[in-house]
């Protein structure tokens, strides 16, 4: 079968590509550029913890020797400092580097103003992302990048998809699909007549990398109005991110408007706001980088045209309020890679396995992009909340705070609850502390070979995973247990599932009673919890999951 076509080499595109060799599907990148990356230490991205832990599983590097996780987050209005998290594991002694314990110890404590608690972010230069990416394709078999490679011309039929592009490099490309990767000028949503609406230039900000010290090394800091500049609803709002190596990014939300922002302004700003936070005495700094960032609001219309998708900013722009939109753009390849590779590897129609990528994707981003255009003119205006904008009754403080953190409104993981590949309800159901369709907690399990591992080590390879609940077997030996009680009951009905699935062992999990049993999808939301070893539940859930009918009874793998 011909690879997957992917237009554009950028984070998304790149990690789409890793992503589909993980299940062994080809692809060929086409990249306009040069095949290397410019650097600009301006240019970074926040990543939680979930899409932190995808790129660390493609890229099989621990990111944290490139980028800084937040050991705390600071948000001050003028001198007060309104908040403080530090992020420490158990035993207080705080870690760098990649030696964070488990997910409970890497939890944050939740502070008055009811922020909510959860694992640092990972901030990382852009093109240090790219770089990373770069080098675990160069040496993947099943990937081809083809550099200045630009599209210019796309057919379909119903065998696959041709693409052409344009010189010096003119070539036709023969492939099973294509995804368009390209970013907001996207050609591939031109060529496929997708209209992209929203709203732009929704925010502005000027933007500067420098090396210096702050007075909270390694904090993230949200200073929403300080005292030297208070001119404006906004009061002149600044962000500081700590990066590794002594260097900091800081952002200034600018006013309406499209005035031009001169290199002696913004060395002004950087100059006023260093001498604001230590008491009025401007320490020494390296200027490494300076941009302004205008944050546009748009949203396609369509995400897929036959074997045609979008993802990333091809298909969605946002980033007002601490919103990130990489993170996006990464959990869109995270939604679309296991389809395609179902696909890819089995003959046959899969219009609901399909038509789910853009259902579940663009219905998440849909979310986040109108709790930030209620919250704008709330926020920016400095009028009352709670009537307009859910979960945010205790400030506009926490609401920010939680949108940069990955919480909340504005920053929390969509859930694909209303997904059509959603199993019809049971009575085997049972509730657990995470919903259908929601990301998993990354807990412990034990895997088939007897190994201790993370629950998230093990998504991404187009199989489905299979969680039995059951205290007491970590402090055994695999062989004692595998052949007793339920377990063998339980392993036959994985091995009859419609696709392969991985049998895995959790010694606990967040609001299950014990012999409660997960059907995870491979991108980690789960599909349902069942109570106990039911074959035919578990059964017509994967049937669901893979996009294929909902079956009342199976009879072949009800024993």
């Amino acid at each position: 079968m011909d690879p997957v076509i992917i237009v554009g080499a950028g984070p998304v595109g790149l990690s789409l590509a890793l992503a589909l060799a993980r299940q062994e599907v080809p692809s060929v990148v086409l990249d306009e550029g040069p095949g290397k990356d410019e650097q600009r230490p301006a240019r970074t991205v926040v990543l939680p913890e979930e899409t932190a832990a995808l790129m660390e599983r493609l890229t099989g590097a621990p990111l944290d020797e490139y980028g800084l996780r937040w050991t705390g987050w600071r948000s001050m209005r003028r001198k007060q400092v309104m908040r403080e998290v530090v992020f420490e594991p158990a035993g207080g002694q705080q870690e760098r580097g990649g030696g964070y314990g488990d997910a409970e110890s890497r939890r944050n404590p939740v502070d008055d103003l009811g922020v909510a608690g959860g694992p640092a972010p990972l901030h990382i230069a852009q093109h240090v992302l790219t770089g990373a990416l770069r080098e675990a394709i160069a040496g993947e078999r099943l990937v081809k990048v083809a550099v200045e490679s630009r599209l210019d011309l796309l057919e379909q039929e119903p065998s696959g998809v041709t693409a052409r592009t344009r010189a010096p490099n003119s070539t036709w490309w023969r492939g099973s699909y294509l995804v368009g990767c390209d970013g907001p000028r996207s050609t591939v949503r031109k060529l496929l007549d997708i209209r992209f609406p929203g709203r732009t230039a929704v925010e502005r900000h000027a933007v500067a990398a420098l090396r210096t010290e702050l007075p909270w090394a390694g904090e993230a800091l949200l200073h929403r109005t300080p005292p030297w500049r208070t001119s404006g609803p906004s009061g002149g709002e600044v962000t500081a991110r700590p990066l590794p190596d002594g260097v900091w990014r800081l952002d200034w939300l600018l006013p309406p408007g499209k005035d031009l922002v001169t290199p002696e302004l913004l060395v002004a700003r950087i100059r006023e706001t260093l001498a604001g936070w230590h008491e009025g005495t401007t320490p020494a700094y390296d200027l490494l980088d300076t941009g302004v960032h205008i944050v546009h609001h748009r949203l396609a219309r369509r995400w897929r045209a036959g074997r045609a998708f979008l993802a990333g900013d091809a298909a969605h722009l946002l980033g007002a309020l601490g919103t990130q939109g990489l993170d996006e753009g990464l959990r869109d390849v995270d939604n679309l890679a296991w389809k395609l590779g179902l696909a890819w590897h089995h003959d046959g129609p899969h219009e609901t396995l399909f038509d789910s990528y853009q259902a579940e994707r663009r219905a998440a981003v849909a979310a986040r992009l109108r709790a930030a255009d209620q919250a704008l003119p709330l926020l920016r205006g400095g009028r009352g909340l709670r009537s307009y904008v859910p979960g945010s009754a205790r400030g506009h403080e926490a609401l920010l705070a939680n949108g940069h953190l990955g919480h909340g409104p504005l920053g929390a993981p969509g859930t694909y609850g209303g997904s059509t590949l959603a199993p019809a309800p049971t009575e085997a159901a049972v509730p657990v502390g995470t919903e259908p369709g929601a990301p998993v907690v990354d807990v412990r399990v034990t895997a088939e070979d007897g190994s201790f591992v993370r629950l998230r080590d093990r998504l991404g390879r187009g199989s489905l995973l299979v969680v039995l609940v059951a205290p007491g077997t970590g402090v055994w030996e695999r062989k004692h247990w595998v052949s007793a009680g339920i377990m063998p009951r339980l392993a036959a009905a994985v091995t009859a599932l419609p696709h392969p699935a991985e049998l895995l062992v959790a010694e606990s999990y967040p609001g299950t009673a014990p012999h409660t049993v997960l059907l995870i999808r491979p991108d980690g939301h789960l599909v349902t919890a069942l109570g106990g070893v039911r074959p035919a539940d578990l059964y017509q859930a994967a049937k669901a999951t893979l996009g294929g009918p909902a079956e009342e009874k199976a009879a072949a793998n009800a024993g």
